[in-house]
């Protein structure tokens, strides 16, 4: 399909502004770029019960988190969500509008989890903060008025990375039992050399040599990408994980590499919806403000999380 008008009139706006790319950029440079693109999830006034920053503990100090109520009675089931921004860039506030309509729609207390980036913090620093994260929800969810029984876990693009490394980890180490998976755009392989990478290589916001940015940011050594805790879909087992739904975009250079991953969870015998947005872009699910796609996805991806809570 055509590239969405809507996606093509944001595209057409960002490139009017100017300004160089990610990968010509300084990390602090690349921060505030992000950081400035943030007002385009719209919808920040959606009613919730409470909004508070805290910290819990992590494998090397405090993690910040941001907890999201929902209206009602606690306790509410909890999605941990992790934001993107290629383990780089991101954080608590670049993903406010997301978590708010996340726990507005899902019904549950959206748990944001501000995970140490690199460079300063290489891999595998993210991938323990968030399997931290999601090992003090089980155990002490209560603090937030969760229910410790019904977990979820989600993210978008580095995020959504995270997301699959985190369930492997909780997998892999015998808990803590996972509900459910939203992962959105995931970055599951380091290899940059699948047909969306070249189709999607230039003018779609996201860029391959952005990619190679990110990763080459990430990891302390390149080694370190062939492991299954960066690469998910290297991983040999997919078994045993949590159902899923995996959104993709058409322009993205990502998409392929999130569908051989929804593919790799079938075969696994995982429960796994794959939804592809045609004519979207990288990054089109935090922008409700701009995108229609956008708010469509956000509500599939809430209907989702509300039918596996209920189970």
């Amino acid at each position: 399909m055509p590239l969405d008008p809507q996606a093509r009139a944001l595209l057409d706006q960002l490139v009017a502004m100017g300004g160089p790319p990610l990968r010509a950029q300084s990390v602090a440079e690349a921060r505030a770029t992000m950081a400035a693109l943030a007002g385009l999830s719209g919808t920040v006034d959606v009613p919730l019960g409470g909004i508070a920053n805290r910290t819990i503990p992590g494998p090397d100090g405090a993690i910040p988190v941001r907890v999201y109520t929902p209206e009602g009675r606690a306790p509410f089931p909890v999605l941990v969500y992790f934001h993107g921004g290629g383990w780089v860039l991101g954080g608590l506030d670049t993903h406010d509008g997301i978590c708010r309509q996340l726990a507005h729609g899902a019904g549950a207390v959206v748990m944001s989890v501000d995970y140490r980036l690199a460079p300063e913090h290489p891999y595998p620093a993210a991938p323990a903060d968030c399997y931290a994260a999601v090992a003090w929800t089980a155990a002490h969810g209560a603090e937030i008025g969760a229910d410790p029984k019904r977990i979820a876990i989600g993210g978008d693009s580095a995020g959504g990375n995270l997301t699959c490394v985190t369930a492997l980890q909780a997998r892999d180490k015998g808990g803590p039992p996972l509900r459910y998976q939203l992962i959105i755009y995931p970055v599951t392989n380091d290899s940059l050399d699948t047909p969306s990478y070249h189709e999607n290589a230039t003018g779609y916001l996201l860029e391959t040599a952005d990619m190679e940015w990110f990763w080459g940011h990430y990891l302390a050594k390149a080694a370190d990408g062939a492991e299954s805790y960066a690469s998910p879909l290297r991983a040999r087992d997919l078994r045993g994980l949590p159902p899923a739904l995996v959104i993709t975009a058409e322009f993205d250079p990502l998409r392929d590499e999130g569908e051989a991953y929804a593919k790799r969870l079938q075969e696994a015998g995982v429960p796994v919806r794959l939804r592809r947005f045609d004519g979207m872009i990288h990054g089109f699910f935090g922008m409700g403000a701009v995108l229609d796609q956008a708010k469509t996805a956000v509500a599939e991806s809430c209907a989702a999380l509300r039918d596996a809570f209920a189970r």
